[in-house]
């Protein structure tokens, strides 16, 4: 695979190789006359040689842009990249790496700006960095779980009680004294008002008996009673006010 020719080339191998070798040994035998007398016999064994002959091997060029890998005698199987791949890439084509998420250019020189596109799913701010990107949240919020979503802070529970339920208990209390005695002022008026209705000389101790110290003493209690009830519509705006605070 890849490869641009075929072709044969030859090669000297040496191997080794058996053959019989003859062997003289010397012996004693009788000669004639009861002599003893030397010779020679001839015994064969087995031995061994280095010899040589020619072979033949394929020889596979790979095309430009192709080396063998992993010892495939005809298979062009890595790629070549003239300028060295960068930041994690690897060359999968002659020329060409194929870059890790966050990297891209024919060495993966160039950083991805992933805040330039809409894809980041950042809830507030994209921060682009190096091979990747982080989210970040205005001023009063924080990431929420996911590291993308932004939500408020939260004040300390303490002071948010204090702040909101002590005060709001406070002028509830101090609105329930006011209208206690606005109806007692109303009651005391219903009885000084009473002669003018009726014409029955019942009239408080502390009211002269004559009709105008009577009308006089109605205004007075008139009076205080208009300037109670505008405090009790002042309290109930400010705790309006709270309650409006606490919601948001």
């Amino acid at each position: 695979r890849r490869v641009c020719a075929t072709a044969a080339e030859s090669r000297v191998a040496a191997y080794t190789e058996s053959h019989i070798q003859p062997v003289y040994q010397p012996y004693l035998t009788t000669c004639p006359g009861q002599r003893l007398c030397s010779t020679y016999r001839t015994i064969y064994k087995v031995a061994y040689r280095q010899a040589y002959r020619q072979l033949s091997q394929p020889v596979a060029p790979c095309c430009p842009g192709w080396s063998r890998a992993n010892n495939h005698l005809l298979s062009c199987n890595r790629a070549l990249c003239w300028e060295p791949c960068q930041n994690g890439g690897t060359c999968a084509f002659p020329g060409r790496c194929s870059c890790p998420p966050g990297w891209t250019g024919q060495a993966c020189q160039t950083d991805v700006d992933e805040c330039a596109s809409q894809s980041h799913g950042c809830h507030h701010l994209c921060v682009n960095t190096a091979g990747s990107y982080h989210c970040a949240c205005r001023d009063g919020f924080t990431l929420a779980a996911g590291d993308k979503m932004c939500q408020p802070l939260v004040p300390a529970p303490e002071s948010e009680t204090f702040s909101q339920a002590g005060p709001s208990s406070e002028m509830k209390e101090e609105m329930e004294e006011l209208r206690s005695r606005v109806e007692a002022l109303e009651q005391k008026l219903q009885l000084v008002l009473a002669p003018f209705h009726n014409l029955m000389p019942s009239a408080p101790e502390d009211v002269g008996s004559d009709p105008i110290s009577r009308l006089s003493h109605s205004l007075q209690q008139l009076d205080r009673i208009e300037s109670l009830s505008e405090q009790i519509s002042f309290l109930e705006e400010r705790l309006e006010t709270c309650k409006c605070l606490k919601k948001k």
